[in-house]
């Protein structure tokens, strides 16, 4: 405990944003929270699937995206399913009957990543919501990066390339969890697989929204 006070005293934490100073419990300055961009509060469909999240996908929260997914910031994932979970739809995540089910990293990603940040994500967003992380699905095939794609060229390489993991069952209400969404390619191969084997309504919840989608 006092080594913990002296390290904050000499080098206090910093915004993942803009590196200046922060609080003891933010990840984010005064400043940079004030930018954050925040969405409206109804879902809308994204290739499909009835999708939300709390903020648009640029500035700080791009940021706060970043420092988990490449950074390897796993203490983030706290806070930005606290965000989540306080602003979702109502009963989204109060539905007895839903499971929180991650978006499946490729096994090959995973191994260089070391976590899937979806599942972390779903992990904490579990423990705000009381609803059980249904990790059922898998990616199949060949790795490939989404980065920079359009629309057509992301529904093209995922297509069939996430399944249900062998013996596992979908729950009745899904609720997808990722860090980010995009073209919403990924959250349709998703939905896809969980329909498939069997009767399931799904929904998709993110940290995070490209703006416009």
């Amino acid at each position: 405990m006092l080594a913990s006070k002296l390290l904050l005293a000499v080098a206090p934490p910093l915004c993942v944003a803009c590196r200046r100073h922060a609080g003891r419990t933010e990840p984010l300055c005064r400043e940079c929270r004030r930018t954050l961009r925040w969405l409206e509060p109804d879902p809308s469909p994204a290739s499909g699937v009835a999708a939300w999240a709390p903020l648009a996908y640029e500035g700080p929260a791009r940021a706060m995206v970043a420092a988990l997914k490449f950074g390897g910031a796993l203490a983030l994932a706290g806070a930005m399913a606290t965000q989540m979970a306080a602003n979702a739809p109502s009963g989204w995540l109060e539905s007895p009957s839903s499971g929180l089910v991650p978006v499946p990293l490729h096994p090959a990603r995973r191994r260089r990543r070391g976590f899937n940040q979806a599942e972390r994500l779903a992990v904490e967003l579990a423990a705000r919501s009381g609803r059980p992380v249904e990790d059922c699905l898998e990616r199949a095939g060949p790795s490939t990066n989404q980065v920079g794609r359009g629309r057509e060229e992301r529904s093209v390489a995922i297509a069939g390339a996430v399944r249900i993991r062998a013996a596992e069952q979908p729950p009745p209400v899904a609720v997808l969890v990722d860090d980010v969404i995009t073209t919403g390619a990924t959250l349709a191969a998703c939905a896809k697989a969980l329909r498939r084997a069997g009767p399931c309504e799904v929904r998709a919840v993110a940290y995070a929204r490209t703006p416009g989608r």
